[in-house]
């Protein structure tokens, strides 16, 4: 029987990614969103929906056997869906990279999705999920460890609308503060001057370069969220991040609509003395967040999952498993030192 998948936000930039992926998977994808003309040139399939009303994403999602958020802010999208998800007693997958929008899911929803049995998974994206798949193939059979650094190598970073209304609504919750995870927490803290720098060494062919020191992401929500890690770094090419500043779109160079970006993602894991490191590879941040929120999904439904309610990806599913089925997308390799 063939599987229906809803997708809020449908003609975004990821979200079409994802219907894109849905439909390639053998999924029938049901659109949905505010915007009736843009829904209905992607395809017949499609449900108007809005977050303010409740009664709209419940007639959105009737029929479903999952859904897929893809429209930020999350800050404003993640809990109205959820709570739908949870009425329909349907899967929840988000591709949210807004610390706070995740925290929010973590706090308020942990409970309520373990009563209705419903698995709720945040952050199934490039930017957390990723890193925390990466960081638990990289644990093994470690139980805890003293430190997690997850390096991002973007080759460019052109943010899609999305991104830049996201960063603006991070930027405002935190009251201008910046944020870190150390000491098993998330700690907001004044700052007026620059992110500190530093050299990173990624694997060939990207090599030494300079990355930004707690450039903050999604990571540090979702790994601790289930591994014994006081400290979660993650860090970002300094080239990308000044990129990010400029605010250009993404620009498609192929049928599947990805840009020329190129990405390595390079996370090392230290206990005591013993380093483990692990590093994938792909392209275009934002298209690989679909086969990554299709792949969840498509385990959820299958069953093969590890735990119930809500949980990040590297506590959801066999991370090394789950990163192979992912071969066509990403190359993974294990690194020594």
């Amino acid at each position: 029987m063939v599987q229906s998948v809803a997708v809020f936000g449908a003609y975004g930039h990821t979200g079409r990614f994802v219907v894109a992926e849905l439909r390639e998977r053998g999924f029938t994808p049901l659109l949905v969103g505010r915007d009736e003309e843009r829904l209905r040139a992607m395809g017949p399939a499609y449900r108007v929906a809005s977050v303010d009303d409740p009664t709209s994403l419940d007639r959105a999602l009737q029929g479903a056997d999952a859904v897929i958020n893809c429209a930020g802010p999350f800050a404003s999208t993640a809990a109205p869906v959820i709570e739908a998800a949870l009425r329909a007693r349907i899967p929840y997958v988000d591709v949210a990279a807004e610390i706070e929008a995740n925290v929010d899911t973590f706090t308020h929803f942990t409970e309520a999705a373990r009563v209705a049995g419903v698995a709720v998974v945040p952050a199934m994206a490039f930017f957390g999920a990723l890193g925390d798949l990466l960081v638990t193939t990289a644990m093994g059979d470690w139980t805890s460890a003293d430190e997690a650094h997850v390096a991002y190598g973007l080759s460019s970073w052109h943010p899609t609308a999305g991104t830049v209304a996201a960063g603006t609504v991070s930027r405002e919750r935190r009251d201008g503060q910046r944020v870190r995870y150390t000491g098993g927490r998330l700690e907001y803290y004044a700052s007026e001057g620059d992110l500190p720098s530093l050299e990173w060494d990624f694997p060939a062919p990207l090599g030494r370069r300079r990355v930004l020191g707690e450039f903050t992401m999604a990571d540090v929500v979702t790994v601790p969220s289930h591994l014994a890690i006081p400290e979660v770094r993650t860090y970002m090419t300094s080239d990308a991040a000044r990129d990010l500043a400029g605010a250009d779109a993404p620009v498609a160079v192929d049928e599947r609509g990805r840009s020329a970006q190129t990405f390595t993602v390079d996370v090392v894991v230290r206990s005591g003395d013993e380093r483990r490191r692990v590093v994938a590879s792909g392209r275009d941040i934002y298209a690989i967040s679909a086969p990554l929120a299709v792949e969840a999904v498509r385990r959820i439904l299958a069953g093969q999952t590890r735990t119930s309610g809500v949980a990040s990806a590297g506590a959801m599913f066999d991370a090394s498993d789950f990163l192979r089925a992912l071969s066509a997308h990403l190359s993974v390799e294990p690194v020594s030192g």
